[in-house]
């Protein structure tokens, strides 16, 4: 067995973090990586250990060292209170929301928000006697005004990951503390590594690890990570209604946290590259990027971010459905799909139909979202630039 244990200093970088956070070589026979635990049963040597119920594992569903591993990695990144692992980013907004609010309580959420979390407010809180309303992702301090006395709740993303408005997560979190609300924010767009809403003010924070955490489009995962006061309200209601990740799944989870540093670095610097290239195409009308001084938003960007991820959109001037289709139809390297943060670079267009409640999508073009991923930049130029010609030929 190896006589190393890792020690990382008080102020220890993401980098390191990321490389070394969640291993304990010393507890698993010197090997490097935390192993796959897969198990239901856990056995009590004596009927004075079932009835006290006090070691470290009682039963599969209550997690093992490899799902673990996961949440020490991300609790740090995140400098959260505790981190749990769950099973898809919809199941993290979803435990996040039940665990702020009962039947007669009010929820606001951002007109931006991931479409699923959309769809569970609209069916299931509302069923629960919950009141759901949206806001304009813009609204900053006038949030204040849509606050009632019985509002528990508040649900950011910042960006919106379709249209990518980016939200003052101090400014909201001071009107959420002022009218005895939580505000829970969806970071799964920059990672910790380059926003920390926390440390904003923020009570709860969500991922769909699923994207960057994984980073190889392989296996859906989520996570929670929450300040003190909130961490007991999250587990309660995540282990009443029996979500739990496998061993398998939070494996593949840390394999993808040991790489996010570098990862997100290339993502960034190719995203922002494609980005600058279409800002100068014809057919571009406009590029919906936080980190480029056009974007609306750059201004809060640049205060609370410290970089950008690889997910961005792109409207073209307007034309009919079938120019949508000669332009992803016949695309050789971009796929199209809904995910994103693997290292294939994806292209989707997208239908804002039900996704806007509050404002009305603004753009009368036609809306791409785009994931940047590892090929060569001048490939994945030559794919754009022949789409954007059938485009305009189909116009």
């Amino acid at each position: 067995m190896s006589d190393h244990k890792f020690s990382p200093p008080a102020a220890a970088s993401v980098e390191t973090v990321l490389t070394h956070g969640g291993r304990v070589p010393d507890e698993q026979f010197g090997f490097v990586n935390t192993p796959v635990y897969r198990g239901s049963t856990v056995l009590f040597k004596t009927l004075a250990d079932l009835d006290a119920q006090s070691q470290r594992y009682l039963y599969g569903r209550g997690g093992n060292p490899t799902t673990e591993a996961v949440e020490a990695v991300v609790t740090e990144l995140e400098g959260a209170y505790r981190t749990k692992l769950v099973p898809s980013g919809l199941a993290a907004i979803t435990i996040a929301l039940l665990a702020c609010v009962k039947a007669g309580d009010d929820v606001l959420i951002t007109d931006c928000a991931y479409e699923p979390g959309r769809t569970f407010a609209d069916g299931y809180l509302t069923r629960m006697g919950v009141s759901v309303r949206y806001f304009d992702p813009r609204i900053g301090a006038g949030l204040a005004e849509l606050m009632q006395p019985n509002t528990r709740a508040i649900l950011a993303e910042s960006p919106g990951s379709l249209t990518f408005e980016v939200q003052d997560i101090a400014v909201l979190a001071k009107v959420a503390r002022a009218g005895g609300a939580r505000l829970i924010v969806d970071n799964s767009w920059a990672t910790p590594l380059y926003h920390r809403p926390l440390a904003l003010g923020a009570d709860i924070v969500v991922h769909a690890a699923t994207k960057m955490f994984v980073g190889h489009s392989d296996v859906m995962a989520g996570t929670i990570s929450t300040n003190e006061e909130c961490w007991a309200d999250v587990e309660r209601i995540r282990t009443l209604l029996g979500f739990f990740s496998s061993g398998d799944d939070a494996f593949l989870v840390a394999r993808g946290l040991r790489t996010l540093a570098v990862r997100m670095k290339e993502h960034q610097a190719r995203a922002l590259d494609i980005a600058l290239w279409l800002e100068r195409q014809d057919e571009v009308s406009r590029v919906l990027h936080p980190a480029l001084p056009s974007h609306p938003d750059h201004a809060i960007w640049k205060k609370n971010f410290t970089g950008a991820g690889s997910l961005f959109g792109f409207v073209l001037k307007p034309a009919r459905r079938e120019a949508m289709a000669a332009f992803v139809d016949h695309m050789r390297i971009f796929g199209m799909g809904f995910s994103w943060g693997g290292y294939e670079s994806l292209c989707l267009p997208v239908k804002m139909g039900k996704a806007r409640s509050v404002k009305p999508w603004p753009q009368d073009g036609n809306l791409f979202r785009v994931h940047i991923g590892f090929e060569d930049l001048d490939d994945l130029k030559a794919d754009l630039a022949a789409a954007l010609a059938r485009y305009s030929a189909a116009r």
